[in-house]
C-alpha cells in the first residue's frame, strides 16, 4: 500500500515525462516510476494492478522495457471485473507474441470468457486472439469462434469473422471448420460482417483447392452482390467520393479474380458485370481509379472475353494520361505484364508510353523505359529506336546502361536494313560507348565484316566518330578496328553513300597514334590500335612511320602491348616477305539467321540461335598460318603446315584480333534444377554463334499436381562478373495435370567465361500454402560458359 500511494497516477507520470528537459531526466522519472510498480506487483495489490499496469503500458509505448508485467496481464485477465479485464487485454496484445510460452497461458481464460455470452468481454477476447494467437490457440480455440459467427450480435459477429480469418492464415487445416457458416454469412447487410466475410472466403480460396471448388459455385451470388453495390448503392456512410463502397467492390472483385481463374464457366458468369464496372465507375477520384485498377487485374487473370481484355488495356492507357505518378508507375508495370499477352492491344498506346520517357521521376522513366523496349518489333522498329535513341542522349546516368542495351538488343534483333544497324549501333556508342554491354564491339566488327557493300561507308562513318571523340572506349575499339582492316578503302573516297571526305594518310597514322598515347586509352584499346597500325603497313605507304612506333612500345610496361608490339617487329624485320599475306583482309563473316517478321521470329527463334556461322575454308585459312610458327623457326618450316585450329582461341586470333566464326556448336544438355510436389523446373541452354560470350536459359515450369501453381515468380542472380537479365514471362500460373508449361528466357553476358553460378528464387501458391524456395545452380553444364 505504501508503494501505491507514493507512486504517480498516469496523468501525472505523463505531465512529468513531458515535462523532462533532457533524455537522462526522463530515464530517470521511468526508472522510479517502474520501481514503484515493481513493488506493488510484489505486494499484490488488486485494487491498483490495473492502473500500475496502465502506467506500464505506457512506459512500453515510450520503448522501454516493460517484460516485468506479462503475468499481471494474465491476472487481470483472469480477473471477474471488466475494468481489469479491458486492462489486462490490452497488455496481454501489446506485451505477449506467440514467440513466448507466457501468451499460452491465456487459452483457458480466452475459452472461458468466449462462452460468457457478454458482448463487451467477448469483443475483447476474440481481438486479442485475432492478434496474438498462435497456430496451436487457433486449433483450441476454433469451435468457439465458428459458434460465434452465427451470434445474433452483429458487433460478435464481426470480430468472429476477422478472428477467423487470422485462424485460417495461422492453420490452414481449419478451413473445413469455416466452410458452412460462410454461405449464411454472405446474406448479411452489416457491412463489417461483409467485408469480413469476403476476405475470410478470399483466405480460404488462396489456401484450400477444396474451398476454391465449393465457392465457385457462389460465384452468381458473388456478382449479384457487387452488382447491387454498383447500381444502387450498399449505404451512404460507406460512399467515398461518390463511388459506392469502393472498399467492399475492391474485396469482391479480388475474390471473382481468384475464382474465376483457369474456370471458364465462372469467368462466362462475370464477364458482363465486369464489363458494367469498368465502364460505369468514375475515374475522377482516387477511389474510382483503385476499383478500375482491380477491374483491370480481373479482367487480365480470368479467361474473359477478348473485347473485355482491350477495354482493360484502354482503361490503362487512361492511367497513363493521368496526373497522379503513382497512377501512372501503376499503369505502366501493369501495361508490362500484359505485353506478352495481349501485344497488339498494348501497341496502341505507344505514344503515351513514349512520352512517359520524359518524366522526371526516376522510377516512372525506369519502368517506361522497360515497357518501350518490350513494344518493339519488325514494324515500328525505326521509329521507337529513334525515340529511345533521343532519350538515351539526356537519360539519368543509371539508366543509360539499361537503354543501351535494350537498343543494341532491338536493333540485333529487328534491324530491316544492315546500314541501318549499323548506323543504330554506331550512334549509341558514340551517345553512351562506356554503358554498353561488353559483346558491342565484337558485335559490330562481325556485323561490318560481312557486309562487303558497306565496307567503305563504315569506315569513314567510324573514321569520323573517332576524329571527333576519342574518350569512348568501345567507339575506339571499334573504329580502330576497322580502320585496321578498310583504311585503304578510306583513302579511295568512292564512298557516294557519305559525304565527301578528303582524308590524308598522315591524318590517318596520327590520329591512331593519338588513340596510343592518349591517357584515356585502355590497355585493349591500345592493343587494338597497335595492330590497326601494322595492318596498315600493308595498305598504305608510311611503312617506316608504323615500324618506328611500333618498335617504340617494345620497352612499354603493359605486357601485353609488350608482346604485341615484340611479335611485330619480328614480323618486320625477319619475315617481311610473309606480311602481307599474313596481315591482308579477314575473309567474309556472315551473321546467322536472317530479317523475318516477328511472327515467324518469335516461333523460330531457338532454331535460328542454333545456326553456326560458317567456318573459313582452307585456302583462306592457311596464308594466315605461317604466324603461328613466327617465333619458333625458320621459315622454311611454314612450307608444310599443320591443320589450322579454328577455335576462337587460337594464338594467331588473339595476335591479330581477328573475329572468327566458330564451328557448330553442340548442343548442351538440358539440366532439372528443382521439384517438388509436382512442379517441376527445367532449364535447357543456347550460345548463339556470333556471340560466344551470351547464354540464352529458358527456365521452363510444368505443373503435374492436382492443383494449379500462382503467383509464380522466379528471380535469379549471378555473380558480379556476369550480367544478367531476365525477360518477361509468359505468365503467374501454372496449369495442374500438365497443361501448358510457364517459360522465362535468362540473358547471361560471361565476358570472362568464368565458370557460371546461378541463384534461383522461387515465389509461389500452391494447394492454398505461399512457398517459397531460394537455391544454388552449380552444377550448370562446362558447355554453358566455356
Amino acid at each position: 500500500m505504501v508503494a501505491s500511494s507514493s507512486s504517480l497516477k498516469l496523468q501525472d507520470l505523463i505531465q512529468e515525462i513531458r515535462e523532462a528537459k533532457t533524455q537522462a531526466q526522463e530515464r530517470e522519472v521511468i526508472q522510479k516510476e517502474c520501481a514503484h510498480i515493481r513493488a506493488s506487483f510484489r505486494d499484490g495489490d488488486p485494487l491498483h494492478r490495473h492502473r500500475q499496469l496502465t502506467k506500464l503500458l505506457y512506459v512500453h509505448l515510450l520503448g522501454y522495457p516493460a517484460h516485468f508485467g506479462q503475468m499481471e496481464c494474465l491476472k487481470l485477465i483472469a480477473s471477474p471485473r471488466f475494468t481489469d479485464k479491458r486492462v489486462g487485454y490490452l497488455g496481454a496484445m501489446l506485451l505477449l507474441d506467440e514467440r513466448q510460452d507466457a501468451h499460452l497461458l491465456i487459452t483457458n481464460s480466452i475459452k472461458n470468457d468466449l462462452s460468457q455470452g457478454i458482448q463487451a468481454v467477448q469483443g475483447l477476447a476474440l481481438c486479442t486472439l485475432s492478434a496474438t494467437g498462435s497456430a496451436e490457440m487457433c486449433r483450441d480455440l476454433a469451435t468457439e469462434v465458428e459458434k460465434l459467427l452465427l451470434q445474433p450480435s452483429a458487433y460478435v459477429r464481426k470480430k468472429a469473422v476477422l478472428t477467423a480469418v487470422h485462424m485460417i492464415r495461422k492453420a490452414p487445416e481449419l478451413s473445413d471448420i469455416f466452410l458452412p457458416p460462410c454461405a449464411q454469412l454472405l446474406h448479411e447487410h452489416h457491412h463489417g460482417i461483409l467485408l469480413g466475410t469476403i476476405t475470410l472466403i478470399t483466405e480460404l480460396c488462396e489456401r484450400s483447392p477444396a474451398a476454391l471448388k465449393h465457392f465457385r459455385k457462389m460465384v452468381p451470388q458473388l456478382v449479384h452482390i457487387l452488382r447491387t453495390v454498383v447500381t444502387t448503392g450498399y449505404s451512404k456512410e460507406h460512399s467515398i467520393s461518390g463511388v459506392s463502397d469502393p472498399f467492399l467492390q475492391v474485396q469482391i472483385l479480388r475474390l471473382l479474380r481468384i475464382l474465376g481463374r483457369n474456370h471458364e464457366e465462372s469467368s462466362e458468369t462475370m464477364n458482363d458485370l465486369l464489363a458494367q464496372v469498368a465502364t460505369n465507375t468514375d475515374t475522377s477520384r482516387n477511389a474510382g481509379n483503385a476499383v478500375l485498377f482491380e477491374t483491370v487485374l480481373t479482367i487480365m487473370d480470368i479467361r474473359s472475353a477478348a473485347g473485355l481484355r482491350v477495354l482493360a488495356v484502354n482503361i490503362l492507357g487512361r492511367f497513363l494520361l493521368n496526373t497522379d505518378r503513382n497512377i501512372r508507375y501503376v499503369a505502366l508495370t501493369s501495361l508490362l505484364r500484359l505485353v506478352q499477352s495481349d501485344h497488339s492491344a498494348v501497341q496502341r498506346h505507344r505514344p503515351t508510353v513514349v512520352e512517359c520517357l520524359r518524366e522526371p521521376d526516376g522510377s516512372l522513366s525506369r519502368r517506361a523505359l522497360e515497357l518501350s523496349l518490350a513494344l518493339v518489333n519488325s514494324s515500328n522498329v525505326q521509329a521507337m529506336i529513334q525515340e529511345l535513341q533521343g532519350f538515351l542522349e539526356s537519360c539519368p546516368p543509371d539508366l543509360q546502361a539499361d537503354c543501351a542495351s535494350g537498343i543494341l538488343l532491338a536493333a540485333e534483333r529487328f534491324a530491316p536494313t544492315k546500314r541501318w544497324h549499323i548506323d543504330t549501333t554506331l550512334r549509341v556508342l558514340t551517345t553512351a560507348g562506356t554503358h554498353v554491354r561488353d559483346d558491342a564491339v565484337a558485335s559490330l566488327t562481325q556485323l561490318i565484316g560481312g557486309a562487303q557493300e558497306l565496307h567503305a561507308y563504315s569506315v569513314r562513318r567510324l573514321y569520323s566518330a573517332l576524329a571527333e571523340d576519342i574518350s569512348q572506349q568501345p567507339l575506339v575499339q571499334a573504329a580502330t578496328w576497322c580502320i585496321g582492316e578498310y583504311g585503304d578503302l578510306l583513302l579511295e573516297g568512292s564512298c557516294e553513300e557519305t559525304e565527301p571526305l578528303q582524308v590524308e594518310e598522315e591524318e590517318v597514322l596520327a590520329l591512331l597514334e593519338r588513340v596510343l598515347q592518349s591517357h584515356m586509352s585502355l590497355p585493349a584499346t591500345r592493343g587494338y590500335a597497335l595492330t590497326a597500325l601494322v595492318k596498315l603497313s600493308t595498305r598504305l605507304r608510311g611503312d617506316n612511320r608504323i615500324r618506328q612506333v611500333v618498335s617504340i612500345y617494345r620497352s612499354c610496361l603493359d605486357v601485353e602491348l609488350q608482346q604485341r608490339a615484340v611479335e611485330y617487329n619480328t614480323l618486320f624485320q625477319k619475315y617481311d616477305h610473309m606480311r602481307a599475306a599474313i596481315l591482308e583482309k579477314i575473309p567474309l563473316v556472315e551473321r546467322g539467321g536472317s530479317q523475318v517478321d516477328e511472327e515467324a521470329k518469335e516461333s523460330k527463334e531457338t532454331a535460328q540461335l542454333s545456326e553456326a556461322a560458317p567456318v573459313p575454308t582452307e585456302p583462306q585459312a592457311s596464308k594466315l598460318l605461317d604466324l603461328l610458327d613466327l617465333l619458333d623457326g625458320p621459315s622454311g618450316d611454314a612450307q608444310h603446315p599443320r591443320p589450322l585450329d579454328p577455335t576462337p582461341g587460337s594464338a594467331l586470333i588473339h595476335l591479330l584480333n581477328l573475329p572468327c566464326a566458330p564451328p557448330p556448336p553442340a548442343p548442351i544438355p538440358n539440366l532439372k534444377v528443382f521439384e517438388r510436389e509436382g512442379l517441376q523446373l527445367d532449364l535447357s541452354f543456347v550460345r548463339p554463334p556470333g556471340t560466344p560470350t551470351l547464354l540464352l536459359i529458358t527456365v521452363t515450369a510444368t505443373n503435374t499436381s492436382g492443383g494449379d501453381v500462382t503467383h509464380f515468380i522466379c528471380q535469379a542472380a549471378v555473380p558480379k562478373s556476369f550480367q544478367l537479365q531476365l525477360q518477361a514471362p509468359s505468365g503467374d500460373t501454372v496449369p495442374a495435370q500438365g497443361g501448358l508449361p510457364m517459360t522465362q528466357l535468362l540473358r547471361i553476358l560471361n565476358p570472362k567465361k568464368a565458370p557460371l553460378r546461378l541463384k534461383l528464387r522461387l515465389t509461389y501458391n500452391h494447394f492454398g500454402q505461399s512457398v517459397q524456395e531460394i537455391f544454388e545452380v552449380n552444377n550448370l553444364p562446362v558447355e554453358a560458359w566455356q
